[in-house]
């Protein structure tokens, strides 16, 4: 039997539970060598130097720091990360490029059950909740058999933002509905859907749903002019990052009678936007919750057994989509022939 890969945790500790309950935990540490009681919050900590300095694989996940230069110093024999998590863009560093890690990540799992959560926020969103919870909430009745206008899903346009992992499982989820489905993407297509430019989908469109990767380019792509142009009553969902919205410009959107938000990530601090009957803030539920993260690290699990450990799950197409910056061209070249193999889901 070949020794196993000297392994180390790297997150939040509160984190770590509930990635690896105990059944995960158990296969774990049959797989790998590892300290199950020993996980870095920060590559400063006391135990840090002498953790890393034999460590063949690191399992990260939310709240890791960055694999900077330093840290790869102090880790000369890592070769592998194991992201228990969505992005890898912030461990990803020009020093971790150079030194030629692999990452793996969950993000496929992970995509999931934001994709489930944005299509229960757009198929509300078009029966009006949002409105009609805030009439309830001040007369305290309704009329039964009433027709609301304006209420109902069929032939309603809705319009993506980022043709990601996320944004195309919600366009999958949303095929059987009638719905007329638009998307947004500069870098891809989506077969049968109607691809728009992005002014148009601002203009024409009942719900915005943005996917988009936050990046230089996209960073407050939704701000005072794009809010402006969104039609009187449409609702914008944001299950993205949040610094893809200029909240200031948001906050006084909603003072007039302009859209509607809900799944802010992360929500605004503002007391008075928070207290907008045309806002609602789920708090980051759409995919951090325990079953979901359960989820995550399983496969993650399922990528360090394979023993063939990819960048992303997927292609690279994928990874590359609406944005390459997602991490530079010279690691898309070089991950290149790994990721045409597509990863078995977990």
């Amino acid at each position: 039997m070949p020794p196993r890969q000297q392994a180390l945790f790297a997150m939040s500790p509160e984190h770590l539970p509930l990635l690896f309950p105990p059944p995960a935990m158990d296969r774990l540490t049959r797989a790998v060598d590892i300290d199950a009681g020993l996980v870095l919050p920060s590559f400063a900590a006391p135990e840090a130097a002498a953790a890393l300095a034999g460590t063949e694989l690191l399992i990260t996940g939310w709240g890791c720091p960055p694999l900077d230069a330093e840290v790869l110093r102090a880790a000369p024999r890592l070769t592998t990360v194991v992201h228990v998590a969505g992005s890898v863009k912030h461990l990803a560093t020009e020093a971790a490029r150079a030194r030629g890690l692999v990452f793996t990540s969950a993000a496929e799992a992970n995509a999931v059950p934001v994709a489930e959560y944005t299509v229960g926020a757009i198929l509300w969103a078009g029966k009006g909740i949002f409105a009609l919870r805030e009439r309830y909430a001040q007369e305290r009745g309704f009329v039964i058999g009433q027709v609301v206008p304006g209420v109902g899903n069929f032939g309603r346009r809705v319009g993506i933002i980022g043709a990601s992992r996320i944004g195309r499982r919600v366009i999958e989820l949303l095929r059987p509905y009638d719905l007329d489905l638009c998307l947004y993407d500069p870098y891809t297509q989506v077969s049968g859907v109607r691809q728009l430019s992005f002014e148009e989908l601002l203009d024409t469109c009942d719900v915005i749903s943005l996917h988009a990767p936050l990046t230089a380019e996209t960073t407050g792509m939704i701000g005072a002019v794009e809010l402006a142009r969104m039609r009187d009553g449409s609702v914008l969902i944001n299950t993205a990052r949040g610094e893809l919205v200029d909240t200031q410009a948001l906050t006084e959107e909603l003072r007039g009678t302009g859209v509607t938000v809900t799944a802010l990530c992360p929500g605004p601090t503002e007391t008075g936007f928070q207290a907008r009957a045309e806002m609602a803030d789920s708090q980051l539920i759409a995919g951090r919750t325990l079953d979901s993260a359960e989820a995550v690290a399983r496969a993650g699990y399922t990528a360090m057994k394979r023993g063939k450990p990819y960048l992303v799950t997927g292609t690279t197409s994928r990874l590359f989509a609406f944005g390459s910056r997602f991490l530079p061209r010279t690691m898309s070249a070089k991950i290149a022939g790994r990721a045409q193999q597509k990863v078995p889901s977990a």
